[in-house]
């Protein structure tokens, strides 16, 4: 919000625990700034609340950022502005709001982590998917300062800010959960796809686990964990289509481990990594090297990008639809988008497997699955994980 370089920022961490500190790195050409964080919740329609608010901060200009040329990975490399402790801060999904002197603001993302899922629903956060987008320097695993996807980076760095406002991709995927789950009451815990990475127990016992919206990037320690917690009982539901597409691997730098998300895609095959770990590829899950498609998790494949359908209710009767009276065949124009998945006939799921959705057979996206579709954008039920249509962009 204002123009380029008016505020930026970013932190040095993806979540921590409460109490815990972490590191601000600010760039403005105002001569001063303030941070306000926000925590984001239902609060009476408010939608989020003030929790924290630093005092004046000198502000300035850092240096340009740099490009680490055999990955194409933008980094800011910037000095550290100051460092705010969470003394007092609930658990949950934070906005920190950077005013400068002149106007102008930016968002930089922050969750403050659970300690404990024992017995509550877990909303998983998605940075990895968040920085996989991100155009911050001219550079995401998408495309590069050029457009094409041939300069793309290789691998991209949680040290720099987020592109636009600094928190599109929670604000249009992840928000809108957070706040409806607090509202309804829901004994919630906060983490996020990184740290369930890290912690092979930080699933344990929660009642429920939720990938919020588009969670594409996954690495594989994630998803054995996220797998491993709904064979022991815990119920997982995902929200978007795309999800756990991206195998990624997770590299350290300078400020901290795991701030690097790696994925070479089709270029897999010139990841040096490769040669000593020749089954741990970056690419698609489904795709070989060591090819396992996520439907063995979610139930469903992701089909293609992008696409506007209805949703139609096909079992009225099921668990899903109780309370909303909704009838065979009631029809949700425009409810399947932008993306989609279906139950693909022939691919591993787990059973049993109910379709309880679908849409019609005339919807078409970019082909991205290994079979034709004939059954396109079906949404069902695998065993604890829903299946569902809808998404984002691939």
């Amino acid at each position: 919000m204002g123009p380029p370089g008016a505020i930026e920022g970013y932190a040095d961490k993806v979540s921590v625990l409460p109490g815990e500190e972490f590191g601000l790195y600010v760039s403005t050409t105002a001569p001063a700034f303030r941070v306000s964080a926000y925590r984001v919740g239902w609060y009476d329609g408010a939608q989020a609340r003030l929790v924290w608010r630093s005092y004046r901060v000198t502000g300035s200009v850092q240096a340009r950022p740099r490009l680490v040329r055999a990955t194409r990975t933008v980094r800011a490399d910037w000095h550290r502005t100051l460092p705010v402790h969470t003394g007092g801060w609930p658990e949950g999904a934070y906005l920190l709001r950077l005013d400068s002197e002149d106007a102008h603001q930016h968002y930089v993302p922050l969750i403050v982590r659970s300690a404990s899922a024992a017995g509550r629903i877990v909303l998983i956060h998605a940075p990895a998917t968040w920085q996989a987008y991100n155009l911050w320097g001219g550079y995401s695993l998408y495309q590069g300062e050029n457009g094409a996807y041939g300069t793309r980076s290789l691998a991209v760095s949680f040290d720099r800010p987020y592109d636009g406002i600094g928190a599109e991709k929670f604000m249009a995927y992840e928000r809108a959960v957070v706040v409806l789950a607090e509202k309804l009451g829901v004994p919630l815990a906060y983490t996020t796809g990184l740290d369930v990475h890290r912690d092979p127990g930080i699933l344990h016992n929660a009642a429920g686990a939720v990938s919020l919206g588009h969670d594409e990037y996954w690495t594989p320690q994630q998803r054995a964990r996220v797998t491993r917690a709904r064979d022991t009982g815990t119920n997982v539901a995902f929200l978007g289509a795309n999800t756990c597409f991206r195998r990624v691997r997770l590299e350290p730098d300078d400020t901290g481990a795991d701030r690097t998300v790696v994925c070479y895609k089709t270029d897999y095959r010139n990841d040096p990594y490769l040669a000593d770990h020749p089954d741990m590829p970056t690419n698609d899950f489904r795709q070989p090297p060591g090819a396992s498609p996520e439907s063995s998790l979610t139930g469903v494949l992701y089909e293609g990008y992008p696409v506007d359908a209805p949703y139609v209710v096909r079992r009225s009767d099921h668990w899903l639809f109780e309370g909303t009276g909704v009838k065979r065949g009631a029809s949700f124009d425009h409810l399947v988008g932008v993306e989609y998945d279906r139950v693909t006939p022939g691919m591993p799921t787990p059973a049993p497997i109910e379709i309880i959705a679908h849409s019609p057979s005339s919807v078409t996206a970019g082909p991205v699955t290994p079979t034709p579709p004939t059954t396109p954008c079906r949404a069902g039920r695998a065993s604890s994980p829903p299946g569902r249509c809808g998404g984002s962009r691939p």
